[in-house]
C-alpha cells in the first residue's frame, strides 16, 4: 500500500540540516494533528520511513508550562494520547508519549531522539505557542525538520493575505478551493509501513525521560502531582480520536438535518460539538468534510459553480449542510488565514481601524453595569442569561454558539474599557474553553469588536457603530427555558 503524497503547498522546510539516511528511524513529532487518521503530517513521516526503509517513531509530548495548563486541558490531550497508544500498538509502531512531570523536565528530549533520526516531521500549526516552539526546536535539531500543514481544506499558503470579511474570504475560496478538495490525507497511513520493524528508543533516552505508560493516560490519567492548575477541573466531554469520531458520526446522523434552523437555540442540541476535537487535532477538517460529503452524496461539479461570495448555493447541497459547511470551512479557515498571515491577531491593536476609532470615541461613555474580571469569571453579573453562559463555560469547557457571541458582546458593554473587555474575554476563553487558544475562537472574540464586520448605525453608547446584541432580544427569539434551568442550578457549584 502506498501512502498518499503530501501536496507541496503543505510542506515547509524548518531548518537547513540534512537528512540522515543511515538514521535509526523517522520521527513524527505530533503537536497539533493529534490523530492517526487523515493526517498529512503522518503521511509525510510514513513516506520518509518507507523511502529510507527505516521504522517510524511517533513522539507526542505534553508540557507542563504551556499557558493555561490545567487538569481540563491535560485530561483532554491525555485521552487522545491513550487512543494513539492503542492505535500504534495494534499497528506495531513505536509510540513515545511523554507527560512532563515538572517544568522544563522535557527539555532536550526531541533533540535526543533526533540525534538518531533520519528526519523529523511535525505539524505546521500557526497558533498559540506552537510556532515559537517549532522554530526553537528546528534551530537545535541535528537533522532535517519538516512541518506539514493539515489545518484546513485550503492550504495556508494557497492564499497570500488575511481578509477583511467572511464574504471576501468566501469568494476567494469559491475561486480556488475545488482543486484542493481532491488532495486528501490517507485514512490508514500506518498500513503503508508494511513489514518495517518497530523503532527502538535509545536506552539513554529512556533512562532520562520516562514515557507515560498506557495506565497513566485516558481513564488512568494522574493529574494531581503535575504542576498545572487543578482548579480548572476536567470536563465531562472526553477527548481523543475515538470520541471525536463518535461526535462527528452523531452530528451527521442526528443533527445535521436541522442545523440551519436550530443551531442558534440553546435548548436544542443542534450544533456539531466538534470544535474541541478540531482544536486539539483529534478530528481533522478533511474528516468532517468527508462525513458531510458522504451523507449529502456530494461530488465536485463538472462545471465550476458561479462564484458569488454568498453563503448559500455554492456547495450545491441541502440548506442545513450549506450552513454547516460555511461555518466549518469559511469561518474556521478565515480565522486560520488571519492567524497565519497576520501574527498577533489576538491583540486588540489588530482590530479594524474603524472599530478601534468608534470604540475609542465612546470610551468615556457610562457603562450601565461595570464589572471587573473577577466578577465576570464568577458569573456574578445582574444578567441571568449571561451568567448561565459563563457557568456553562466554567463547568463544561464549551459555550453554545449563539451564546458565545452574546457572551462576548456583553463583556464589551460592561467593561470599563474595550481593551479591558478584550483581555477579559481572551482570559476566560483560554482558561476554560476546550477550544480556546485557537484561531477560530480568537476570531469569535474579535468579531464582537468589529473584525470581519461593518459599521452599524445608528451609533450606540459604548459600542459606537460596532454591532450591538441584547440579552432581552435573545430571550425573545431563542428557546432558552431548559438552558437557563440547567446552568442556573449549577452557579453555586465549585468549578
Amino acid at each position: 500500500m502506498l501512502v498518499r503524497p503530501v501536496p507541496r503547498l503543505r510542506l515547509t522546510l524548518c531548518n537547513d540540516a540534512p537528512l540522515r539516511p543511515a538514521g535509526d528511524y523517522v520521527v513524527y513529532w505530533m503537536t497539533a494533528a493529534r490523530r492517526m487518521s487523515s493526517n498529512f503530517a503522518l503521511d509525510r513521516a510514513v513516506a520518509l520511513a518507507v523511502e529510507h526503509g527505516r521504522p517510524l517513531l511517533v513522539f507526542e509530548a505534553l508540557r507542563s508550562d504551556y499557558p493555561w495548563a490545567s487538569d481540563r486541558l491535560h485530561r483532554f490531550v491525555m485521552d487522545g494520547m491513550a487512543d494513539t497508544a492503542a492505535r500504534c500498538a495494534v499497528a506495531g509502531v513505536t509510540y513515545f508519549p511523554y507527560v512532563e512531570p515538572t517544568h522544563g523536565a522535557g527539555r532536550g528530549l526531541l533533540r535526543a531522539l533526533a540525534e538518531r533520526a533520519v528526519a523529523v516531521v511535525t505539524d505546521d500549526a500557526p497558533y498559540f505557542f506552537l510556532p515559537r516552539m517549532r522554530a526553537a526546536a528546528a534551530a537545535q535539531c541535528p537533522v532535517r525538520m519538516e512541518a506539514v500543514d493539515g489545518n484546513g481544506l485550503l492550504p495556508l499558503r494557497a492564499n497570500d493575505h488575511a481578509h477583511v470579511s467572511a464574504y471576501v474570504f468566501r469568494r476567494m475560496l469559491q475561486h480556488t478551493l475545488t482543486p484542493h478538495l481532491a488532495e486528501t490525507p490517507s485514512d490508514d497511513a500506518l498500513a503503508a509501513l508494511g513489514e518495517l520493524p518497530a523503532a527502538r528508543i535509545p536506552e539513554s533516552v529512556l533512562r532520562r525521560w520516562e514515557p507515560a505508560g498506557p495506565g497513566a493516560l485516558g481513564d488512568g490519567a494522574r493529574l494531581g502531582g503535575l504542576p498545572i492548575d487543578h482548579d480548572v477541573r476536567p470536563s465531562a466531554i472526553r477527548g481523543g480520536e475515538r470520541a471525536g469520531a463518535a461526535a462527528l458520526a452523531r452530528f451527521v446522523a442526528l443533527r445535521l438535518d436541522r442545523y440551519d434552523q436550530d443551531r442558534n437555540h440553546p435548548d436544542v442540541d443542534a450544533t456539531s460539538g466538534l470544535s474541541p476535537y478540531l482544536h486539539f487535532g483529534h478530528v481533522g477538517a478533511h474528516q468532517v468534510f468527508a462525513a458531510v460529503r458522504e451523507v449529502e452524496r456530494w461530488a465536485p461539479p463538472a462545471v465550476p459553480r458561479k462564484v458569488t461570495g454568498t453563503r448559500e448555493g455554492w456547495w450545491g447541497v441541502r440548506a442545513p449542510a450549506e450552513a454547516f459547511l460555511d461555518q466549518v470551512v469559511t469561518w474556521r479557515e478565515l480565522g486560520f488565514a488571519e492567524c497565519f498571515h497576520r501574527p498577533g491577531s489576538d491583540r486588540y491593536e489588530t482590530l479594524p481601524a474603524w472599530a478601534q476609532a468608534t470604540l475609542d470615541k465612546h470610551r468615556a461613555d457610562p457603562r450601565p453595569s461595570p464589572y471587573g474580571p473577577a466578577e465576570f469569571e464568577a458569573a456574578a453579573t445582574h444578567d441571568r442569561l449571561w451568567n448561565a453562559a459563563q457557568t456553562q463555560l466554567v463547568h463544561e469547557g464549551v459555550l453554545q454558539n449563539y451564546m458565545r457571541m452574546l457572551w462576548g458582546k456583553k463583556v464589551l458593554e460592561w467593561s470599563r474599557t474595550p481593551q479591558d473587555a478584550f483581555a477579559t474575554l481572551l482570559h476566560l476563553n483560554d482558561k476554560y474553553a476546550l477550544d480556546g487558544r485557537d484561531p477560530n475562537s480568537v476570531s469569535g472574540i474579535a468579531w464582537c469588536f468589529g473584525r470581519y464586520d461593518r459599521p452599524w448605525g445608528p451609533e450606540r453608547p459604548v459600542f459606537g457603530s460596532v454591532r450591538f446584541m441584547s440579552t432581552d432580544a435573545a430571550a425573545r427569539k431563542l428557546r432558552l427555558t431548559n438552558y437557563l434551568r440547567r446552568y442556573e442550578a449549577r452557579e453555586e457549584l465549585p468549578c
